[in-house]
């Protein structure tokens, strides 16, 4: 029971915290930006204590969620919310690319939880997935700064809202088809 309770409570963090971008375009209207930060590091804190316990590659994305949400806190800006999604984007760059550097990669471990007798030829595919990855993370978090710092609000959330997962799910489903052949 504890472990479907815990299941259970990272997929409603995990929901919330990509729903950002559009409780901050509709929140602002009725919330200072500390308070929109204030209710995103109580998620991320939730979801760390979570996944306290494992070894869990998500880890420093939700340390550094949670230390840019102190600094959104601190300085009570709605400049300081927009960046959350570049951050995020960086941070998985990261992940993604320091186990290129250290194997196996991110993508061959999650593979290796459903065969774990991965053929070499499934090696190679998963560290290019990886690879992949990383570029997709690369040109999103720039856009996601470039809308941060030069875009309308409006643009901003529509951008790292829905075209950004939008674009999150074309490259699973591209890689699903690829795949699959």
């Amino acid at each position: 029971i504890l472990a479907e309770m815990r299941n259970i409570l990272n997929g409603i963090t995990a929901m919330l915290t990509v729903l950002y971008p559009l409780a901050v375009y509709f929140g602002i209207n009725y919330l200072e930006p500390w308070k929109l930060a204030g209710i995103l590091i109580v998620l991320l804190v939730i979801k760390l204590a979570i996944n306290y316990s494992d070894n869990h590659w998500s880890k420093p994305l939700l340390i550094a969620g949670v230390l840019y949400c102190g600094f959104a806190i601190w300085s009570n800006n709605l400049v300081s919310l927009r960046f959350y999604p570049a951050l995020v984007n960086g941070v998985m760059l990261v992940i993604f690319s320091s186990s290129l550097l250290s194997p196996p990669s991110l993508i061959e471990r999650l593979a290796r939880l459903q065969h774990p007798d991965l053929p070499p030829a499934g090696v190679m595919y998963t560290r290019r997935v990886t690879q992949v990855w990383c570029g997709f993370f690369i040109v999103n978090g720039v856009f996601a700064l470039v809308t941060a710092l030069w875009s309308s609000f409006e643009f901003w959330s529509l951008y790292n809202g829905l075209i950004a997962y939008l674009l999150m799910g074309i490259l699973l489903g591209g890689e699903y088809v690829v795949r699959m052949k």
